[in-house]
């Protein structure tokens, strides 16, 4: 037996990653729904080799319904996962909306599976943002090992990271660039983003950092363990898809480059691609497409006593939103919801 399935938001990126890795991964799916705004209201998606016209999202009854993968946003959430889950269909959600209510689980399942059971509390379970999650799956094999004291964490982020519209903003702009005469002004973004970048994600804090850099701390606190000192400076690049991050790490322990290459080398949902020679490493554009996040240039830091640096490189609409959420509605079935 398998489940009912809903995918609110069907028709944006991540709502057709959704549709798209469910199949991929062969989820156990007896019934799919594909939800949408009404003026989306009968668009056509990929299902595998099935083709769904959507429904409203507005009027759909989620009575019956096992599991509703929500990416409609924290406005559409804050009505619809709520009617949802009192229907009794568990919200997983990718919007921000519920990432820090501490009755709700943010949950990465290579990192920390067994907190999907705490579903039960309001029938919701968040899914982290992007640049998060990537880095969490990267940090958990080495904590266990060495303990993390302190990341520093610079992050380079596609624009697919903004929608549909930072993916335009950066086609427009850069044919623009060759093409004077249309000039294509900054919309999306603050400054132009066509071969510059940015370093500002989401809204500026009291603090000075952007929200997008409280996230990065607060989420890995929460996923992993909140002793962990986090500082983010989050940038926006020309890149179509895929994150990239540099990520700095202290820990208590000593841990020997070499010996780091080989924990990560066996942690679920990583690959180690780290060859020192001309492209010895992962790029975003090699990772498009791809499940795995993917780790380079692990090397000793010489300026502290237990320090590492290595780099970190995953598709955002995969890892960072549509295959974590489908993960963790794997694991939910695994765990709580068995079936058959």
């Amino acid at each position: 037996m398998g489940y009912k399935v809903v995918v609110a938001g069907a028709t944006g990126n991540v709502g057709r990653e959704m549709l798209n890795i469910l199949a991929e991964r062969e989820f156990p799916v007896d019934e799919i729904a594909a939800l949408a705004s009404r003026k989306s209201l009968g668009t056509e998606v990929s299902f595998g080799d099935k083709t769904l016209k959507t429904k409203d999202l507005d009027t759909f009854d989620f009575t019956g319904w096992d599991i509703a993968l929500f990416a409609v946003g924290s406005d559409a959430t804050k009505v619809y996962a709520p009617k949802a889950a009192a229907a009794g269909c568990v919200v997983i959600d990718n919007s921000s909306l519920y990432r820090y209510d501490p009755e709700i689980p943010l949950v990465v399942p290579e990192v920390n599976p067994e907190a999907v059971e705490q579903y039960k509390t309001r029938n919701i379970i968040a899914n982290p943002n992007c640049s998060t999650a990537q880095m969490v799956v990267a940090l958990k094999p080495l904590h266990d090992r060495a303990r993390i004291k302190r990341v520093v964490v610079s992050t380079y982020q596609s624009v697919s990271g903004a929608g549909k519209a930072g993916i335009d903003e950066l086609w427009d702009q850069t044919k623009s660039i060759y093409n004077p005469t249309d000039e294509v002004a900054p919309k999306k973004f603050t400054k132009q983003i066509a071969f510059n970048v940015i370093p500002h994600i989401d809204v500026f804090l009291d603090s000075g950092e952007t929200k997008e850099e409280w996230k990065m701390v607060a989420e890995t606190k929460k996923i992993l363990d909140k002793s962990i000192k986090v500082t983010a400076t989050c940038v926006r690049v020309p890149v179509f898809v895929g994150h990239s991050e540099a990520i700095n790490l202290e820990f208590e322990d000593f841990l020997d480059e070499d010996e780091a290459r080989d924990i990560l080398r066996e942690a679920p949902g990583v690959m180690v691609v780290d060859k020192r020679e001309n492209g010895g490493y992962i790029t975003p554009i090699e990772c498009v497409g791809e499940y795995a996040t993917y780790i380079s240039r692990i090397r000793q830091d010489s300026t502290i006593d237990n320090g590492l640096n290595l780099w970190c490189v995953s598709d955002n609409l995969r890892k960072g939103a549509a295959l974590n959420a489908v993960q963790i509605a794997e694991t939910l079935g695994n765990r709580c919801l068995k079936k058959g």
